[in-house]
């Protein structure tokens, strides 16, 4: 399998999480720790060689146009999948308006159940239509209305602008359910890599503010805690295919408006350090055992669970940030997914 760096960013922008290869292949370098792949689940393995192999800049502020540039939205599926509608939506307190894509809601059906749905991309790059063609995916499978926002982008919006545009989006859906044939009891909040943490600190908002119930928070792969690979350090093989620690600390400082890990990071705008997780809805974390992100889903896994929040908590063997998009067909790709539909589902039920 030899991939493009064309497919490569295909492959990032379907997962909602940009694949900064050159960060990994330094970091790589600067360990040397033997071959990362031999850690590497067999079925991608082919995958993650490819993308040690591309070279890519530095990111900088300067780079990041040409990066999301070359992001390739996948076409949307053609009928008889659920319909896409765009719509621009009311900012919070002066805020622009929001758009957002709206995907199965034409289907003359009522009391469905919802997801609101947050693309990734390191708080910094991706677009809610990279994942058009996947919410389309969901909303027929789950037979639920998908709502996809397409929320501002840091350094230009740091915090709390991502979380408002997604709280405006959550809070239209909740006030217009009936209109959109939704049930209000059954809305879901679910987002991949920085979606995911975005998502997680969705469901915090939500819970302090009281205004919407979210029955389920699902957080593939989720970009939890700023001082993971700034101030702290990970294990020499965890990271080191597809998003680096040198990415994520980037990322996070331009969502934060200051260094990640400092000490001056805005109060209430990094999941890992809310104090108080009680009171949040039921979660699903899935995440690869060799992601960057491995320790830190795991302890907000049992930070929710010491909380009394049930919380399943799923660690692919051998998986990479965003295995389950680079090599969908592989078996642990497909348990993964059928692991996340299934939680979703249950939770639908359960609500109905």
């Amino acid at each position: 399998m030899i991939l493009t760096r064309r497919e490569l960013h295909k492959f990032a922008a379907a997962a909602g999480a940009s694949l900064l290869l050159a960060p990994a292949a330094r970091a790589l370098a600067a360990v040397g720790t033997g071959d990362p792949l031999t850690l590497v689940d067999p079925e991608l393995r082919a995958a993650a060689k490819a993308m040690l192999a591309q070279h890519f800049p530095p990111m900088t502020r300067q780079a990041l146009p040409e990066m999301r540039a070359s992001w390739v939205a996948p076409p949307s599926l053609p009928s008889p999948a659920p319909a896409v509608v765009t719509r621009q939506i009311p900012g919070r307190r002066g805020d622009p308006d929001v758009s957002v894509q709206l995907i199965g809601a034409n289907s003359g059906q009522t009391g469905r159940p919802a997801i609101l749905h947050i693309h990734g991309g390191g708080m910094i790059s991706g677009r809610a239509q990279n994942m058009t063609a996947f919410c389309q995916t969901v909303s027929a499978e789950l037979n639920c209305v998908v709502l996809n926002v397409d929320y501002r982008l840091s350094p230009e919006t740091p915090y709390p602008g991502p979380v408002e545009d997604n709280y405006a989006a959550l809070t239209w859906l909740y006030r217009n359910a009936a209109q959109l044939g939704v049930d209000r009891a059954r809305i879901a909040v679910m987002g991949e890599s920085a979606g995911g943490g975005l998502a997680a600190l969705l469901a915090i908002v939500a819970r302090d503010r009281g205004e919407v119930p979210i029955c389920y928070q699902l957080l593939i792969y989720p970009m939890l805690d700023d001082r993971t690979g700034s101030t702290r350090p990970v294990p020499a093989q965890i990271g080191r295919i597809g998003w680096s620690a040198e990415a994520n600390a980037f990322g996070w400082s331009a969502f934060l408006g200051v260094p990640a890990g400092s000490d001056g990071v805005p109060r209430g705008a990094v999941p890992a350090r809310i104090a108080n997780v009680d009171g949040l809805p039921p979660a699903f974390i899935g995440v690869g055992a060799i992601d960057l992100f491995a320790d830190e889903d795991m302890a907000y896994a049992r930070r929710l669970i010491a909380a009394g929040v049930p919380t399943q908590l799923h660690v692919t063997p051998g998986a990479y940030h965003a295995f389950d998009f680079v090599v969908p067909d592989a078996r642990v790709s497909r348990e993964f997914t059928a692991a996340w539909k299934s939680a979703l589902k249950a939770a639908f039920a359960a609500g109905a």
